[in-house]
């Protein structure tokens, strides 16, 4: 019987310290979103010289582009602790209350999905944000009463991929907002380069850049095919990683050269076949691709609307001609409603 040799619990520790030190700690490590850095360092710089907390703040954006990892660069920069939750975590006021009443002074109370809390606990927390002061009712029935509660002053970071759902009042109630944009190939090379060092491992630039414009203009994208393609590398014995690993990679995971997926792929087809190109209501869309309608919304659809695949209007989503090029489909307009069919390029005339 082969023998197996006994796990050793302290053999993962250096590559989970490793694969923890990929998240940066401070604004000058963060890569991207420049124009957001400058204002966060002028910020951070006058409350640090009045001794004051950093005024509240909102990040908004598509998933993956780092809300979470600023809400941490600013605690680190400020020097406090951090405490995160989010929208849906918090049912009740009594919830939000015992959150406020833990923290320590100046501290950052990070709340991802902000957009989720219910309308009673933001009435909870108005004052909480511009007078640090906590209302809490006491009792029920005509004997209830309320009591107002000093909490420590702190800054609220809140983050949402739909910003348009938070109500005006709290939306109002934040000093600064900032929405994140979809980074640039050159951006996300440098976060490979920066993580491939972190992680031990040798990446050609031209893979670097290949891997870069597969990644969706998003971090942690970036960052997961990375780790992919390393395991890929491993077990072909080649360093450094170089184009062919990554195109190997990336085929077998089923991601094409823009960075679109099985399921961006899927959604596409939907509307182009199912619907005749569009226009298709969102709910229809989700039902027909078997998807929830929010992660349609808030994972797919920014993407695909920056690469010009797909479009939003007031009658629902339509394919553009770029889809149905990138898909290898040719529009058949006619007058009899045929559906799309496939062509190859290759056979094609000019």
């Amino acid at each position: 019987m082969e023998h197996i040799p006994p796990i050793n619990p302290t053999a993962e520790a250096p590559e989970s310290e490793l694969e923890t030190s990929l998240r940066p700690q401070s604004l000058k490590q963060y890569i991207g979103q420049d124009k957001i850095k400058q204002n966060l360092t002028v910020l951070i710089q006058a409350a640090r010289e009045r001794s004051e907390t950093v005024d509240h703040l909102l990040f908004y954006g598509p998933p993956g582009l780092g809300k979470t990892t600023l809400a941490n660069i600013i605690a680190h920069e400020m020097g406090v602790h951090i405490k995160t939750t989010s929208g849906p975590a918090i049912e009740k006021p009594g919830d939000l209350a015992a959150i406020l009443t833990n923290l320590q002074e100046n501290d950052v109370l990070f709340i991802d999905e902000i957009h989720r809390l219910s309308r009673s606990v933001e009435e909870v927390l108005y004052p909480s944000m511009e007078d640090f002061k906590l209302d809490i009712i006491i009792g029920k029935g005509p004997s209830a009463r309320s009591i107002r509660l000093d909490v420590p002053h702190f800054t609220l970071v809140g983050a949402t991929t739909k910003a348009g759902m938070l109500s005006s009042p709290l939306r109002d109630r934040f000093g600064y907002a900032a929405k994140l944009d979809f980074y640039t190939h050159e951006e996300l090379l440098l976060i490979l380069q920066h993580s491939a060092e972190h992680l031990r491992i040798k990446l050609d630039d031209i893979a670097g850049m290949a891997l870069a414009k597969r990644s969706r203009g998003t971090p942690r994208i970036t960052i997961k095919l990375l780790r992919r393609v390393r395991d890929w590398a491993q077990v072909k014995k080649a360093s450094p990683i170089t184009p062919s690993i990554v195109e190997d990679t990336l085929d077998a995971l089923g991601i094409d050269h823009l960075g679109l997926d099985e399921g961006d792929r899927k959604l596409l087809l939907a509307v182009i076949q199912k619907f005749n190109g569009g226009p298709v209501g969102l709910d229809t869309l989700a039902a027909s691709t078997s998807e929830d309608a929010n992660t349609l919304e808030d994972v797919f659809e920014p993407y695909l609307l920056q690469l010009g695949l797909l479009e939003r209007t007031p009658r629902g989503r339509i394919a553009t001609a770029h889809a149905y090029t990138h898909l290898g489909l040719k529009s058949k307009a006619t007058s009899n409603g045929e559906q799309p069919l496939l062509f190859d390029d290759s056979s094609s005339t000019h």
